[in-house]
């Protein structure tokens, strides 16, 4: 079991060296030995246990007898994939043609946009006093679709770059098939063994913090004369637009829809948030170093980008409960016996 990240890795490292892409040499930059290949193992090995377990307790939240109920009424459901995954491949699409991104890097704001919604969407419905029931469940059918939902928006969306000979389907779908057995995991162990599932998960977001920390510091030594290519204004830009449109756009579809404020406020986020770890991992072991460089970072960027505007939301939301409930209580009527009649 230990040597089954390296030998995903090396699957990964032999399909892409007979794997041709289609970017000119114009468009694109030449990242060759910006990093050591110790580093580039370590980085690799770090990405795929760290995605292994958030995986594992992201299902340990899933369960069996709330995705039924939310299957039987789909509404919710259905508004908040139809966000999910409308509203944030168009918004990658139409903001790497804005600022003019060059090919490569269009390829990658566009596997962002469409990535499946990640955990931190349900620790940000729960402060934001969403949906939870909603929320894992959009995040359970998000995940699984994208085994058929992303290649696809992938394929039409790079037909306006004329790119679609330049994004590793195969490695993409390989990468996916990686979440489907630890997810699955998590949901039995959630099933069968309820009480062991808020541990996991607790465990698991720890891990991936700390995954996600040491996976940038390791990044930043084996980079760091590139590592200004992922801040470049452009696609901070990008980074930060793309979570705030899609917070926008999902409250104001399921406004439209009629769900409810609860329910809103949950395809808001659910809409807004990408799973960072998946975009990582396949960026990083899907495409040669040499080619994707530092950019395999970027949904870092978006993550801290996507968290910090979450945190402006939930402070305003909090805010305006405050004021509300202190109104309720400054103008509360008062009755007969407190009026001594």
């Amino acid at each position: 079991m230990e040597s089954t990240p390296d030998q995903t890795a090396d699957l990964f490292s032999a399909q892409n060296q007979s794997f041709m892409f289609n970017v000119t040499a114009a468009n694109s930059s030449d990242y060759t030995h910006i990093m050591s290949p110790e580093i580039n193992k370590t980085i690799n090995l770090l990405m795929i246990i760290v995605l292994l377990v958030t995986m594992v307790s992201l299902g340990c939240t899933m369960e069996i007898s709330k995705i039924k109920s939310h299957m039987v009424k789909p509404k919710g459901v259905l508004i908040a994939v139809l966000a999910q995954y409308g509203v944030m491949p168009l918004t990658a699409f139409c903001l790497a043609k804005a600022f003019q991104l060059t090919e490569i890097t269009a390829v990658v704001v566009l596997i962002c946009g469409c990535c499946p919604g990640g955990s931190l969407s349900n620790l940000l419905s729960l402060a934001l006093q969403g949906d939870m029931n909603l929320s894992i469940v959009m995040t359970t059918c998000s995940t699984v679709l994208a085994f058929g939902m992303m290649p696809l928006l992938l394929y039409l969306y790079c037909r306006g770059f004329d790119l679609q000979n330049s994004v590793p389907y195969v490695e993409i779908t390989l990468s996916l098939v990686m979440i489907l057995i630890p997810c699955g995991t998590g949901i039995l162990i959630n099933h069968y063994r309820p009480q062991y599932s808020k541990m996991i998960t607790k465990v698991g977001l720890i891990f991936m913090m700390m995954g996600i920390v040491a996976i940038g510091i390791i990044a930043s030594i084996g980079i760091r004369d590139t590592l200004l290519t992922v801040l470049a204004p452009p696609l901070m830009a990008v980074a930060a637009l793309m979570p705030f449109i899609g917070y926008v756009f999902g409250y104001i579809i399921s406004w439209l829809f009629g769900l409810s404020q609860r329910e809103r406020r949950t395809v808001s986020m659910e809409t807004g948030c990408q799973n960072a770890q998946l975009c990582t991992t396949i960026l990083k072991l899907a495409f040669p170093p040499a080619l994707i460089g530092p950019l395999f970072l970027f949904p870092m960027v978006y993550v801290l980008l996507q968290l910090m505007e979450a945190g402006v939301l939930i402070v305003l939301f909090r805010c305006h409960q405050w004021f509300t409930l202190k109104q309720k209580v400054t103008y509360q009527p008062t009755t007969a016996a407190e009026g001594g009649l």
